[in-house]
């Protein structure tokens, strides 16, 4: 029996987020005009989204047994994200990110993955992705958890589809290193730069050879560009909405919810890109990556994308 839409597995961090006049290069300096903590993690935004989009959430991924690690239980739990295979750790640190974001919503991040590289499946893990429509993947810093994902995908039954945004950690692996999670992907939803490194290729020649590789969909984020979206057959780039920037910090996360929401409603693949630019657009007005992430009933002037 499925239990859930979507299932997450990922990197769980807390983001202390400071707003700078400007981001320092080096040998400058910059000053900070405020500091915001936030729950994140790329797969684990995804998740909120689309728990937000009332869709039925889980997750699988380590936290500490420290302050931080309740804060993302507690996140969780208020969103209804079941949490069930999220292991806590008797020692180590929970993740954290320490982000700049300057007033254009430009951002460089920094991670201290803490607890999140050591991550191992458990019998009970494969039980739990058996009882999803979709798992979501995403990046982490080491190799212990990379390998648990591996050998995850290669274990889940085939009705479970895949969808992974390899973020720039797994793109520097390179096409070699991440073909177990392409091959087994039934959406990749890289950024353009991340698409770039993979394939060498720009977006349009690059999506192309990841189809190639037997992906279904491919969704290539795109900035103030908006997406661009194909099945090897249907190829089109969506226009964004405009929107006056705030925050960049989680906006890819955002757009994968709104297409993965597309994907599990039956949408068109562009109708997936359009969800997926509107839901970043929600995103990256508010500061934080889940602060601006709607909910259905916030949606209404937009019902035309949700029938």
């Amino acid at each position: 029996m499925i239990e859930f839409d979507a299932v997450g597995f990922g990197a769980l961090n807390i983001d202390r987020l400071f707003n700078v006049n400007e981001i320092a290069k080096e040998d400058e300096e910059s000053h900070i005009h405020n500091l915001k903590t936030y729950c994140g993690g790329s797969a684990a935004n995804t998740i909120i989204g689309l728990a937000r989009l009332r869709l039925q959430t889980g997750f699988i991924g380590k936290v500490g047994s420290d302050e931080e690690g309740k804060l993302l239980l507690n996140d969780f739990k208020r969103e209804k994200v079941d949490t069930k295979e999220v292991a806590i750790a008797k020692d180590g640190r929970s993740g954290s990110v320490i982000g700049f974001v300057d007033g254009q919503g430009r951002r460089a991040l920094y991670v201290d993955p803490g607890v999140n590289d050591s991550i191992t499946l458990q019998r009970t893990t494969l039980e739990y992705c058996e009882n999803t429509r979709l798992l979501h993947l995403s990046s982490f810093v080491g190799d212990q958890s990379f390998q648990s994902q591996k050998k995850l995908i290669k274990k889940i039954p085939k009705h479970v589809k895949v969808s992974f945004d390899p973020g720039m950690l797994y793109a520097r692996r390179g096409l070699s290193a991440l073909r177990p999670f392409i091959r087994r992907s039934f959406a990749v939803l890289p950024n353009k730069a991340e698409l770039k490194l993979l394939t060498g290729e720009e977006y349009e020649i690059g999506a192309d050879k990841l189809i190639s590789e037997g992906v279904k969909i491919v969704g290539v984020k795109m900035g103030k560009r908006g997406c661009y979206v194909t099945n090897g057959k249907i190829k089109h780039k969506v226009v964004p909405f405009k929107v006056k920037v705030i925050d960049t910090t989680g906006a890819g996360d955002a757009w994968n919810a709104g297409f993965i929401y597309g994907l599990l409603t039956n949408r068109t693949l562009i109708n997936c890109g359009r969800l997926g630019n509107l839901i970043a657009s929600r995103c990256i007005s508010r500061r934080g990556a889940r602060t601006g992430l709607p909910q259905i009933s916030d949606l209404q002037q937009q019902g035309e994308l949700l029938e």
